[in-house]
């Protein structure tokens, strides 16, 4: 891709976003071990992050998860740094806090060039996973339309179409 893609996101959007990716980014730091290895994953969201690469191989499973994770949840972070360092205005991160005091409405213009727009990707995808695990979605069936929660899940596929479509353009 050589041309540059524009997102837009309103001021609350970005506030909101820019929250969810930081609560990520702490979930994914919480997966550190001290030596900077990688221990094993107990929490469920995380272990959707490293799916087993050999289902019916219990063994051998483990031994790619041991031999990879490190290095997916350390991109995963570089992700999700880059999305931060994107959604930032005037050079400083936008907080939902910061809402009372802006138009909320106000457009932010985000300019992704191709490796932004594959982090923003990778990183939409992963926090609706994360999301996802967290609520239970594992079909449409388990969806709650009254539950705010699952219009965050929803908007987050909205933004991950929105770019798909972007890039096919």
């Amino acid at each position: 891709m050589s041309t540059k893609v524009l997102m837009e996101l309103s001021l609350l959007e970005a506030a909101h976003l820019t929250d969810l990716v930081e609560q990520f980014a702490g979930l994914l730091d919480d997966t550190s071990a001290p030596d900077g290895g990688s221990p094993e994953p107990d929490d469920p969201a995380i272990l959707r992050l490293v799916p087993d690469a050999y289902r019916t191989d219990a063994e051998a499973a483990d031994e790619f998860r041991r031999l990879t994770q490190g290095d997916l949840l350390a991109r995963r972070r570089d992700d999700a740094a880059v999305v931060l360092e994107t959604l930032q205005r005037d050079g400083a991160p936008l907080r939902p806090a910061d809402i009372d005091r802006i138009d909320a409405e106000t457009p932010l213009i985000v300019e992704l060039d191709a490796a932004s727009v594959s982090a923003w990707l990778r990183t939409l995808t992963s926090v609706r996973l994360v999301l996802a695990t967290r609520l239970g979605i594992t079909d449409d069936d388990t969806h709650d339309d009254d539950d705010p929660r699952f219009g965050v899940y929803d908007w987050l596929g909205f933004r991950l179409a929105g770019l798909l479509q972007a890039l096919e353009n």
